[in-house]
């Protein structure tokens, strides 16, 4: 008892000091959530719908989108939002390295959804197979199987990493549908 008692009073509270956690990082978040409205609004006109498609990773990718929608990121008062059907989406967001049996349903997938899509792969799963790069199992890019547009790096990419991304994305979609004089 003595022992996990001592473990306890010496175990910190946070991880992040909370003067650091709730300054810098809150307002970067704010600023590119911003700037990512801005986009959401001048090239879907409201609001960009997302549809996530897990193609066999092992749900870290997953549980870093999810974390979009948590009550510190909250993206969704940047007029993003995840939908659970293709035919309302946007993008689509494909994570992990595609298992064969997950290849005729990301195909589906790709073509239920509406044109012009913009179709993202999130993770170095997706992107180049990642650990299970050359299996027999997978295929080795998500670019195998679908065209993709943009790639998101990273084992998983983090939240703040995404909402970066996604400013990116956007950005180059922008440039692309303005009017050539």
């Amino acid at each position: 008892m003595f022992q996990l008692l001592t473990k306890i009073i010496r175990t910190p509270t946070t991880v992040i000091p909370p003067a650091d956690f709730l300054s810098s990082s809150l307002d970067e978040v704010q600023v590119v959530g911003a700037a990512l409205e801005e986009r959401v609004r001048d090239l879907f006109g409201g609001s960009l719908a997302i549809r996530e498609v897990d193609a066999g990773s092992s749900n870290a990718e997953e549980q870093e989108l999810n974390a979009l929608t948590n009550p510190y990121y909250d993206v969704e008062r940047f007029g993003i939002h995840f939908v659970a059907s293709p035919r309302h989406a946007d993008m689509l967001m494909v994570t992990g390295p595609v298992s064969r049996n997950m290849a005729e349903a990301v195909r589906r997938t790709y073509e239920a959804t509406p044109t012009p899509r913009i179709v993202v792969a999130v993770g170095d799963g997706a992107i180049t197979g990642g650990v299970f790069k050359d299996s027999y199992a997978i295929y080795n890019s998500l670019r195998d199987v679908i065209p993709v547009d943009y790639e998101i790096p990273g084992d998983p990419p983090s939240p703040r990493t995404i909402i970066g991304a996604l400013l990116t994305i956007l950005e180059a979609e922008g440039a692309k549908r303005l009017p050539r004089s």
